[in-house]
C-alpha cells in the first residue's frame, strides 16, 4: 500500500508568505484564538533556543488550479481554494503569523487584540508585554517591529533608549552581544519546521487517526473544529456567516435585531449540525466532507456538478438557520414548554436538534407558526427530560430525520412527532422512570429543569409567597436571594440525624423555591416545628395549591428523611406529568395498551427495544438459554443508561408475534404469571442488583396476541451482567442510542463517572 504522506519541511518565512498568498489555509487567525499568550511566548523562547516545537501536518486538499472557492463570485473575492489545509500546528502557525505580521487575533470573547511579545537581550528572556515592560528600557518591548519595520533603526532606537536609561555609552563588546542576539531573533524568520503532508487521497476518518497517533500528547482532533477548517478552504464566505451569527449571539451588535437570547450561545458547528439536518437530513457532521469534496451521501460517486448542487442546497438551509426570524419563533417554542433560561438548559443537543426539527417543520412541510410552536414545544419538553441526544446524538438525530423525512404532508409529520413523544412519555415512564431519575443531587439535571418547567407550565408561586416561580427563573428579573432554592429538612439538623453528605443534603427532592421571612430563624430548625408555624400564615386555599405544587407528602415533616424523599420524588413526577399535560391540546390521558401499540408503531430507539422471544430460539425451533442472556443484557443496558421499555413478542419490525413459543418452555406454568415469575429469577440471577423497584413487568394484548411489557427504570448505581458463557464474569452494558453495547476498562471508568458522578 503507497504511504499517504511525504516528509518535509518549512522555513517559517516560506510558511508565512504561503499563508498570505493563500497557498496553505490557515483560517484560526480570524477567529477565537484558545492559546493564551504565554503559549505564544514559550513558542518563540523555544525556538530561539533551538529547541524541538512539534511538528507540523497539512492535508492536500486535492482541489485542482484555480478552483474558486464556493460563494467566491465571478471576480473570485473570497480567494482560489488552498492547495494544503493545516491540521495540525493551527495554533502555533496562527501565534507565528500574529507575531511577525502584526496582525490582530480574535479573543474568545470576540475582541481584536495583538499578540505582543517582548525580549530582554541581557538575558535573553523573552516576555509577554504588558504596562511594565513596555516602560522598561531593557526590553524591545513588541518583536514584531523586528521583522515589519527598518530592522537597524528599531536597534538604534533601543540601544539609544538603554543608554539613557543607564546614563553612560554601552561598551562595544557589549553593544555586540545585544545586536548579536537581536539578530538572533530576527533570523527566526529563517526557522525550519518539519512537516508532514498528507496527500488528498487519505480521507477524513484516516487524517483524524493519523493525527492521533503522531500527537504526542494524545489530543484528540475534535471533529467540529476539523469540519469547520475544511469549511474555511471550501466556503469561507460560509463560515463566516456562521461565526458572524456565533459572535452576535455573545456580543449583540448595538443596533438592530440580533441572536441573542437567555439559553444558548451557540457555536458554529452547532448551527452547521442544523443546516446540514435541515439541508440532507443528516445528523453527522462528517457528512460535510462529503458535501465539500461533491460526494453522493448515498452512492459515494464524485462529481464538480454534484458538488454545486451540494453547496447550493446547504447555502439555502444555511440561510434559513441564520434567518433571526425563524430563530427566535424557534426560541418562542422553548419557552412555550416552560423554560426561561440557560439555567435550565441541561443539553445544548436537545435545543440544536429540536431546532432542526423545527426548520423541517417550518420549511419543508409549511406548518404555520402557532401550530409549530406548541407541536415543537412537546418535542423539546420530552427530548430534553430523557436525554435523547445524550448518548450517540448523531445516530438518533438522524435516526429521527429519516424518520420525517418521507412523510407526505404536515398532517403525517404532526402526527409522528406526536406518536415519538407518547412513545417516550409514557405511564410507566412518570410513574418508574422519572422518580428513579429524580435520585440525584446534580445541580443542572434535565429531570430538574422538567421540574421547573413544569412548574411555570401550572403557573406556580414560590412556597410561602405570592411571587410566580417563572419570574424568579427569568434571568431579566433579579429575585430576593431570600427566595432561591432552599433545604426543606435543613442541612443543619440532618447533621444531628447523621445524615451528611452533599448527594443526601442536596438531594433535589430536598430542595425548594421557597420564601424565608427575613426574621424567620425557624427556617433552620426542625421540619416538625417551623412547617405548621409558616404554613399558618398561609390561607388554606393557597396551602393547598403550594402544597401541590411543590410536591408535599402528607404529613411529610413528621416522615423519615428517606421515605420523605423517596414519596416527594413521586410528587415531583406526577406534577411534571400534570405540566407537560398543559402542553397537549386535549390533555387526553391514553390507556397503557394504546401507549403501547404508539410504542410499537414508533419503533426501537434509545429508550425502546424489541425482542421476539426470550427463552425460544426462532432459528434452531427450540428453547435456548442463551435468549435469556440477550434479555439480562437488553435489561442491563437499560438500567445503566436512561431506562426504557423492552417488549417481549415483537420482532425487529414491530411485527408482533406473541409469547406462546415462550409459555410452551414452562410446562404447566406456562402462563403470565409463570412468566413473569421465571422472567424475574432470571433476571435476579443474571444481574447485580435486584430488579425490586427497578422493573416492572406487565402483559399486554395486541392483535390477539399476548406481549411481555419489561419497564425499567434507570438505576443509581453501575449494574452488571453475568457472562453467558461464564457466570463468574460480569459484563457491563449500556443503551447508546438503539443498541445495547459493552464497555470496558478507561471507557467503563469514564462512563461510570460521567453518569454516576453526581447522583
Amino acid at each position: 500500500m503507497p504511504t499517504l504522506y511525504r516528509d518535509t519541511g518549512y522555513s517559517l518565512t516560506h510558511l508565512i508568505e504561503d499563508i498570505k498568498h493563500g497557498n496553505v489555509a490557515l483560517p484560526d487567525i480570524q477567529r477565537p484564538f484558545v492559546w493564551p499568550a504565554r503559549k505564544a511566548r514559550e513558542l518563540f523562547d523555544s525556538m530561539y533556543r533551538g529547541y524541538p516545537v512539534g511538528t507540523l501536518m497539512f492535508w492536500e486538499t486535492g482541489a485542482a488550479v484555480g478552483t474558486k472557492q464556493f460563494g467566491a463570485g465571478k471576480s473570485g473575492e473570497t480567494g482560489r481554494v488552498p492547495k494544503l489545509l493545516v491540521v495540525d500546528g493551527q495554533q502555533r502557525l496562527t501565534s507565528l503569523y500574529a507575531v511577525l505580521t502584526g496582525s490582530e487575533v480574535v479573543t474568545k470573547t470576540f475582541q481584536s487584540r495583538r499578540i505582543k511579545i517582548a525580549f530582554r537581550p541581557a538575558d535573553e528572556t523573552f516576555e509577554v508585554a504588558d504596562a511594565s515592560i513596555e516602560r522598561d528600557p531593557e526590553f524591545i518591548a513588541d518583536i514584531t517591529d523586528l521583522w515589519i519595520g527598518s530592522f537597524k533603526s528599531r536597534v538604534r532606537e533601543f540601544m539609544t533608549r538603554l543608554e539613557t536609561s543607564r546614563d553612560g555609552e554601552l561598551s562595544q563588546a557589549e553593544q555586540d552581544q545585544l545586536e548579536e542576539r537581536i539578530d538572533r531573533v530576527r533570523d527566526l524568520r529563517d526557522f525550519r519546521f518539519q512537516v508532514i503532508e498528507l496527500n488528498s487521497n487519505a480521507d477524513e476518518e484516516q487524517v483524524a487517526d493519523i493525527f492521533v497517533r503522531i500527537n504526542s500528547e494524545g489530543v484528540q482532533l475534535k471533529q467540529a473544529d476539523f469540519i469547520l477548517t475544511l469549511m474555511s478552504v471550501h466556503w469561507e464566505k460560509g463560515r463566516r456567516q456562521l461565526e458572524q451569527f456565533a459572535r452576535d449571539a455573545v456580543v449583540a451588535p448595538s443596533i438592530g435585531p440580533s441572536p441573542k437570547n437567555p439559553f444558548i450561545n451557540p457555536g458554529p458547528d452547532q448551527l452547521l449540525r442544523a443546516a446540514v439536518g435541515l439541508a440532507f437530513k443528516r445528523g453527522r457532521l462528517a457528512n460535510v466532507y462529503s458535501i465539500l469534496r461533491g460526494k453522493d451521501l448515498e452512492s459515494g460517486q464524485v462529481s464538480e456538478e454534484r458538488r454545486a448542487a451540494q453547496f447550493e442546497a446547504l447555502a439555502r438551509a444555511q440561510d434559513q438557520v441564520v434567518d433571526l426570524t425563524n430563530w427566535h419563533e424557534f426560541l418562542k417554542c422553548v419557552q412555550h414548554a416552560g423554560f426561561r433560561s440557560d439555567r435550565m438548559i441541561a443539553s445544548d443537543n436537545a435545543l440544536i436538534y429540536t431546532y432542526t426539527l423545527w426548520l423541517v417543520g417550518r420549511h419543508d412541510f409549511g406548518i404555520e407558526r402557532a401550530k409549530l410552536r406548541k407541536l415543537i414545544a412537546r418535542w423539546f419538553f420530552m427530548a430534553h427530560t430523557t436525554g435523547r441526544y445524550t448518548s450517540s446524538p448523531e445516530s438518533v438525530i438522524e435516526a429521527d430525520l429519516t424518520r420525517f423525512k418521507n412523510l407526505p404532508d404536515s398532517d403525517a409529520f404532526t402526527a409522528e412527532l406526536n406518536r415519538q413523544v407518547r412513545s417516550n412519555f409514557t405511564g410507566d415512564y412518570w410513574d418508574i422512570s422519572l422518580p428513579n431519575r429524580l435520585d440525584t443531587s446534580a445541580a443542572k439535571s434535565p429531570v430538574l429543569s422538567a421540574y421547573w418547567a413544569a412548574l411555570n407550565l401550572l403557573d406556580a408561586e414560590v412556597l410561602f409567597s405570592h411571587l410566580k416561580i417563572r419570574d424568579l427563573l427569568d434571568p431579566a428579573i433579579n429575585s430576593p436571594r431570600s427566595m432561591e432554592r432552599h433545604h426543606l429538612f435543613p442541612k443543619a439538623f440532618l447533621k444531628s440525624l447523621g445524615v451528611s453528605g452533599v448527594a443526601q443534603t442536596n438531594a433535589i427532592a430536598n430542595m425548594a423555591f421557597l420564601d424565608w421571612p427575613e426574621n424567620a430563624t425557624i427556617g433552620s430548625g426542625d421540619p416538625r416545628e417551623y412547617w405548621p408555624e409558616m404554613s399558618r400564615t398561609l390561607n388554606p386555599e393557597m396551602l393547598k395549591r403550594q402544597v401541590y405544587w411543590h410536591a408535599l407528602p402528607v404529613g411529610w415533616e413528621q416522615l423519615e428523611y428517606s421515605v420523605f424523599l423517596e414519596r416527594r420524588r413521586s410528587l415531583i413526577a406526577k406534577v411534571v406529568r400534570d405540566g407537560f399535560d398543559r402542553l397537549w391540546e386535549d390533555r387526553v390521558r391514553r390507556n397503557e395498551v394504546a401507549e403501547i401499540a404508539e410504542i410499537i408503531a414508533s419503533g426501537e430507539s434509545q429508550l425502546v427495544e424489541f425482542k421476539s422471544t426470550a427463552r425460544w430460539n426462532l432459528y434452531t425451533g427450540k428453547p435456548d438459554r442463551k435468549m435469556e442472556q440477550v434479555i439480562a443484557k437488553t435489561v442491563c443496558g437499560f438500567l445503566n443508561g436512561e431506562g426504557g421499555t423492552l417488549i417481549i413478542g415483537v420482532d425487529d419490525d414491530g411485527n408482533v408475534l406473541g409469547l406462546e413459543r415462550d409459555m410452551s418452555t414452562l410446562g404447566a406454568k406456562g402462563n403470565p404469571d409463570g412468566f413473569e415469575l421465571a422472567l424475574r429469577q432470571m433476571l435476579d440471577n443474571s444481574l447485580s442488583v435486584s430488579t425490586a423497584g427497578l422493573v416492572r413487568i406487565r402483559f399486554e394484548t395486541l392483535n390477539e396476541q399476548t406481549i411481555c411489557v419489561v419497564s425499567v427504570a434507570p438505576s443509581g448505581k453501575a449494574v452488571f451482567a453475568k457472562s453467558s458463557n461464564d457466570n463468574t464474569v460480569s459484563n457491563f452494558w449500556v443503551r447508546i442510542g438503539n443498541a445495547t453495547k459493552q464497555l470496558h476498562g478507561d471507557d467503563l471508568i469514564q462512563y461510570r463517572d460521567d453518569h454516576w458522578g453526581t447522583r
